[in-house]
């Protein structure tokens, strides 16, 4: 009842996998990620030993299939199982045993894997491969979710929907570089969980992302017109009749209070996403 796509960016050397599935909190079950060793998506009758298995293969020197000819040859259930693998060298394996649910099936491209099982039809993984290779050179979490979505537009799970994930692992890609977590969003209930996904992905871009210089808005004229009124309409100024000693110190209490730390700029300045976020911001208790 799920479909997958596993991918690597060669760039970046991230590793990661995007999975929606008729299932609750499908990403307790499906993703495994390694920091420069692979990724593994485990799904129909999910095996999970295969996620620690298959990375620690994989951390042992095995290609992608390596690692899946390995883990079904000792598991006497793989009939019915399916799993898609990449490594860090972007090398991709997909399989579906001939007992999975149809249809079942999977594709195998440049540095990605995608597969499911109880599809409404193949074009869910054509779509999710399709747009996986034709989107190269974005994020790759942009990738995957991209690919997720066209898979749900082709047709999906044919049961449904209700829980989507997406995981994607960088070396020290985590908060403050203090692990490889670099992107861990879960949507374990929802009725539209690919779209629900999308949405907190781009709060997670929005919290941990960094200002792009393009983004940097000088606070003069309507700008600064747009921050005091918003500041005032929500508490953090008294008026807004204020110097800019006052507006700055409205301003930095606001970006604490909302944690965006990683987007506080130099006086005199704000990141154009911060002050969307301002402007959108609603009083607690409107």
């Amino acid at each position: 009842m799920t479909f997958s796509i596993v991918g690597f960016d060669p760039k970046t050397r991230e590793l990661g996998i995007a999975v929606q599935s008729k299932f609750i909190a499908v990403g307790l079950v499906v993703p495994w990620a390694q920091a420069g060793v692979g990724a593994v998506a485990t799904q129909s009758y999910a095996n999970p030993a295969y996620g620690p298995d298959g990375l620690a293969l994989m951390a042992e020197g095995k290609t992608a299939q390596e690692t899946v000819d390995l883990l079904i040859e000792k598991d006497g259930g793989r009939s019915y199982r399916q799993v898609g693998i990449v490594d860090a060298k972007g090398n991709a394996a997909t399989f579906t045993g001939e007992f999975c649910y149809e249809w079942a099936g999977g594709r195998v491209g440049k540095h990605y894997a995608a597969q499911g099982n109880i599809l409404v039809s193949a074009q869910t993984v054509d779509a999710m491969a399709n747009i996986f290779e034709k989107t190269e050179g974005s994020p790759l979490a942009d990738r995957l979710l991209a690919a997720l979505a066209a898979g749900q537009h082709a047709g999906g799970d044919s049961r449904g929907k209700q829980s989507a994930a997406l995981y994607v692992v960088k070396e020290h890609g985590g908060y403050l570089g203090a692990n490889d977590h670099y992107i861990d969003l879960r949507v374990d209930d929802h009725l539209e969980p690919i779209e629900e996904l999308q949405r907190i992905y781009q709060l997670h871009q929005l919290y941990f992302g960094v200002t792009k210089q393009s983004d940097v808005l000088v606070m003069e004229g309507e700008v600064r017109q747009d921050v005091v009124h918003h500041l005032t309409r929500l508490g953090y100024l008294e008026s807004t009749d204020v110097d800019d000693q006052i507006l700055e110190k409205g301003l930095t209490a606001f970006i604490h209070k909302e944690n965006f730390e990683s987007r506080d700029l130099i006086q005199g300045h704000i990141d154009a996403n911060v002050l969307d976020f301002l402007k959108g911001k609603e009083l607690i208790g409107s």
